[in-house]
């Protein structure tokens, strides 16, 4: 009885081998951990992430590693993992399952046959390599697995690729999502048959692993989501040193690479990029929204647009810069039970519009790629006046540089106006947002800070030239019911232009003041004093 290769049962290395050919990220410390978890009550593992961000890259990667049905040594050898003591110890000794949601989805003469063809092929490779010991009408994976197992003492190592796929394309059929939840149940529910069966498994898909109520479907996983990734935080994505090598291996911009592809931070890791849309940059030599090749901002336009109190307000609070608070506790891990904005927000997490801070409860629009995909869907329809005064800011911002205070003042009163039928108008992070929002294209050539530490004390925003451009940095300070002079006064007082002056020499400083009782007849709530240095 020799070893069987096929497409599911030990599919070989050669998925692992492409992978290598091209721009290449070493993440195969992720192995050393699955390591650690083989024939142990940890075995199981669930790694949920965005489309984009190297889910496909690592299951084939781990197929490579364990496949006994191949040598792989050569294709580790100067890896991390060759380093580590588990790497010869398990190095291509189990049969490896593989599978790949999506293709069973793909060729399925039907949806609703997508279970029974994932047992009946499996089975029937199985059958190529295990006929002895595997009942001829065998249908039940589980079963004929468990007695392959239990006849030559053989454990798998199962790694599904797209778990989640069956929620996300089947999203309303809770009958054939029941039928895959029973055959996952089946596989790993524990207990002596799944201990003598499975040496390890791992799943990958976009979506944590699916509730009912208030309990997992899979009870015995590990998770590791875009909301806690724990100790894989590393292998969410590209790391800043995995970048910084990346751009000077390839004579690429850094600091384009952190404007557009950054912005998603975790508790172990602080700063993690967007591995597809930086390998593309590399690879066109381009700085530029890779999302829309893959997925149209029509998706994220179809979820900001629901009818949830609280929804439209949070994401216009983003797009001007600010974070929002949120309670994840309520998802239920799919695309359709959604009960509030905060169900419909953390969906946006693990799909990757939106970054988590953990310790703060906050969500926020990480990078310029993301945030580009976000104006795209609120173009039109109930996003219409935050469309306008987005489409005002380039004017503004060139009114601002030539120091047309008069031009500022009045497209601020525009601006604010039109973002005033979401913000609570009267409020003084209204208006920082609202200034945010104002200056939203400034972004292409600024990184815009606020409460920048400079002289005595804090600057309400710095906008500091971006690498290329020619354009002078600015201070701008906000005022509530007081007056722009005020404005300008602190600045120079708190010697905030010190800092910006001394680096960049050309330098405006911005005073803006809100006043909410200047309501009369040619009376304007919003006044503004410029001064260049």
């Amino acid at each position: 009885m020799g070893i069987h290769m096929g497409m599911y049962l030990n599919p070989g290395s050669r998925g692992f081998q492409t992978i290598l050919n091209g721009i290449y990220v070493d993440k195969t410390g992720l192995i050393d951990y699955i390591n650690s978890t083989i024939n142990t009550p940890f075995k199981l593992t669930c790694f949920s992430r965005p489309r984009r961000f190297g889910k496909s890259f690592a299951a084939k990667m781990l197929c490579a590693y364990y496949d006994k049905s191949c040598d792989s040594h050569s294709l580790f050898d100067n890896l991390t993992i060759s380093g580590k003591s588990s790497f010869k110890k398990f190095l291509n000794g189990y049969d490896v399952i593989y599978l790949d949601i999506t293709r069973f989805i793909s060729t399925a003469a039907s949806i609703r046959k997508v279970v029974s063809d994932i047992q009946e092929k499996v089975i029937e490779e199985l059958k190529q390599a295990y006929s002895p010991f595997i009942k001829e009408e065998e249908r039940v994976l589980a079963d004929a697995l468990f007695s392959i197992s239990h006849s030559t003492g053989n454990r798998f190592i199962i790694i599904i690729d797209e778990w989640d796929a069956l929620f996300r394309e089947a999203k309303d059929d809770h009958v054939l999502q029941r039928e895959y939840v029973q055959l996952l149940r089946g596989l790993f529910k524990g207990g002596t048959a799944t201990d003598e069966t499975i040496a390890a498994a791992y799943m990958t898909g976009i979506l944590p692993i699916k509730k009912y109520g208030t309990e997992s479907a899979l009870t015995d996983f590990n998770e590791f989501t875009m909301t806690d990734p724990l100790i894989l935080s590393e292998y969410v994505g590209f790391t800043e040193d995995d970048v910084r090598t990346l751009c000077t291996d390839y004579q690429v911009d850094f600091d384009g690479m952190k404007q557009w592809y950054d912005g998603y931070s975790f508790e172990d890791v602080k700063s993690v990029y967007n591995p597809n849309s930086v390998m593309k940059a590399i690879q066109f030599r381009r700085f530029r929204n890779y999302w829309t090749q893959t997925e149209s901002f029509e998706s994220l336009k179809r979820y900001i647009e629901r009818n949830y109190d609280g929804l439209k307000d949070a994401v216009v609070w983003m797009l001007g810069g600010q974070n929002v608070g949120i309670d994840i506790s309520t998802f239920q891990n799919d695309i359709t039970s959604f009960d509030n904005k905060d169900d419909v927000l953390t969906l946006l997490i693990h799909l990757g519009y939106l970054s988590y801070d953990q310790s703060r409860k906050e969500i926020h629009i990480p990078n310029r790629e993301v945030a580009e995909v976000f104006r795209s869907a609120t173009k039109g329809g109930k996003w219409k006046d935050i469309e306008q005064a987005i489409d005002h800011s380039e004017k503004l911002l060139e009114a601002t540089i030539q120091c047309k205070s008069e031009i500022v003042a009045n497209s601020l009163e525009l601006i604010h106006e039109e973002c005033s039928s979401v913000l609570k108008y009267n409020d003084e992070n209204s208006l920082a947002c609202a200034i945010y929002i104002a200056y939203y294209t400034a972004k292409n050539d600024y990184m815009m800070i606020r409460e920048f530490p400079a002289g005595k004390g804090f600057a309400d925003y710095a906008f500091i030239p971006r690498s290329g451009t020619d354009k002078p940095a600015m201070i701008v300070e906000l005022k509530y019911d007081k007056d722009a002079e005020t404005a300008i006064k602190q600045i120079h007082e708190n010697r905030y232009a010190g800092k910006l002056k001394e680096y960049f020499g050309n330098l405006i400083l911005v005073g803006i003041n809100y006043d909410k009782n200047a309501k009369g007849i040619g009376m304007k709530t919003h006044s503004c004093l410029i001064e260049k240095i």
